[in-house]
């Protein structure tokens, strides 16, 4: 059976790529294509869209790895089935080169501003010359990280977390990795059940999915999670795990207050909880106790470097709960032995040399002064954030959806996040969108980025107004 299937891509946000292939999951869950319906070509269905083929060709790929689709030389491509049958098949970030097309601003992800970090790796990698010619020949050891799990110990020593020692901590590939090998750590059971915050870091969610995880949203508020919100998902999922933000929940740049950290500690000791600290967004201006001060046998903090350095070396660390640092270590060696040499050896002498520090005050001043612009632009409007955070939460007024204005804004030649894509896809999202500042910008094309979406604040589809 041919279809002259001709998707409405209004609500799905993101790429069109990617909400190509939402629709179409969309449509064969729906039942609007069903098993053995043969598609439209790629150029048929890209001239009817007028999109490129390079989109429809995607799209069709991403649907063809998750087995919901089949290819057939000489025949086409039909529906295969009405469930995904394979694990992920998208990435967790947009695959597109930076700043990849001229006079496009994208502000979907922060990305660090160039404050002289190659010249500070390439000193310190000048002086680990013996290193290089000797030690960079055989695996890499968990024993031969000590010196650099010290060093992170005095890396977050701004921080109030409680008792921490070198023992507490385990090395990552980046914070993602982080999230995902407490996971392996803790959970158990044949579907076990993963809290997060009702907007939340995509990441928590597939690292969950990756374990079989069933993931529920829990409500937030201006602080974050709500305790007895919490509470009552714990009542009736009897979870295992709960994934917090609570210095910068992202995207909404909302900071948790001391009280209502206590009271989300309180309820994950009651229910036995597991509690992800992700720190990897706070600001060094930070004093808030984190929940790992006030949980310490059950809290497991997810660091990194990628938005206060460079994403680059994907190092992160994992802090974990009182005498449990060994059981992470060795997740971590059965993943992948160690850090690789030149990652760690690379870290080391940027903390111990102090570089590490002198970068990430001035990391934070690059995006501080780009956030000043920002703000300034869009301060009539209702924004969330945070000095220090490189993001900032835009609320739309009346007359505008999350997915309209972020096309709209493509338009204009600049790239954010819809608030759909940090809920889950059974939940509810605000008619918001996510700017994130990105440090290869100048500060007055970050205004001039800004200024582009105010114009567009001010004028809503005519259609949608109400």
């Amino acid at each position: 059976m041919d279809t002259n299937w001709c998707p409405d891509l209004t609500g799905f946000a993101g790429p069109k790529y990617l909400a190509l292939s939402r629709a179409l999951r969309q449509a064969i869950r729906d039942g609007g294509l069903s098993p053995g319906t043969r598609l439209p070509t790629v150029r048929e269905l890209a001239w009817r869209m007028q999109v490129t083929p390079g989109t429809v060709a995607r799209a069709y790929q991403i649907a063809t790895q998750e087995g919901l689709l089949a290819a057939t030389v000489g025949r086409g491509t039909f529906v295969a089935a009405t469930r995904p049958q394979f694990g992920p098949t998208q990435s967790l970030f947009v695959d597109r080169a930076p700043d990849a097309t001229p006079g496009v601003m994208d502000l979907r992800a922060p990305r660090v501003p160039d404050v002289g970090q190659g010249a500070a790796f390439a000193e310190v990698l000048g002086a680990m010359d013996r290193l290089i010619r000797t030690d960079w020949l055989d695996y890499p050891s968990q024993r031969a990280e000590a010196p650099l799990r010290a060093a992170v110990v005095d890396w977050v020593s701004d921080r109030v977390m409680g008792s921490v020692t070198a023992d507490d901590v385990a090395l990552t590939l980046g914070g993602q990795n982080a999230i995902s090998l407490v996971l392996q750590c803790v959970l158990r059971g044949d579907r076990p059940v993963v809290l997060v915050e009702e907007l939340a870091y995509s990441g928590f969610r597939h690292a969950a999915r990756a374990c079989r995880a069933e993931v529920v949203p829990v409500e937030i508020d201006g602080q974050g999670m709500v305790p007895d919100a919490l509470d009552a998902a714990c009542r009736r999922h009897g979870a295992q795990v709960v994934c917090l933000t609570p210095d910068a929940q992202n995207p909404t740049a909302a900071h948790m207050g001391t009280e209502r950290r206590a009271q989300i500690a309180a309820v994950a000791r009651a229910h036995e909880l597991q509690v992800i600290e992700d720190d990897c967004y706070s600001t060094i201006l930070n004093d808030a106790p984190a929940i790992r001060a006030l949980a310490p046998e059950r809290t497991w903090v997810v660091g990194g470097i990628s938005k206060t350095l460079t994403a680059a070396l994907r190092f992160g660390y994992l802090i974990c709960p009182a005498g449990r640092g060994e059981t992470g270590r060795l997740i971590a060696q059965h993943g992948f032995f160690a850090l690789p040499r030149p990652v760690s050896d690379l870290m080391t002498g940027l903390v111990q040399s102090g570089r590490a520090a002198d970068l990430r005050q001035l990391v934070q001043a690059g995006f501080a002064d780009r956030l000043q612009g920002v703000v300034n632009v869009l301060g009539g409007a209702a924004l969330g954030w945070q000095a220090g955070l490189p993001f900032v939460w835009l609320p739309l007024p009346q007359g505008w959806r999350a997915s309209t204005f972020t096309r709209m804004a493509e338009t204009e030649g600049v790239l954010v996040r819809s608030a759909d894509e940090y809920a889950l896809v059974t939940g509810r999202a605000p008619n918001a969108v996510r700017i994130a500042l990105n440090g290869r910008l100048t500060r007055a094309e970050t205004e001039a980025a800004a200024g582009r979406l105010a114009r567009l604040l001010a004028r809503p589809p005519v259609d949608m107004a109400v």
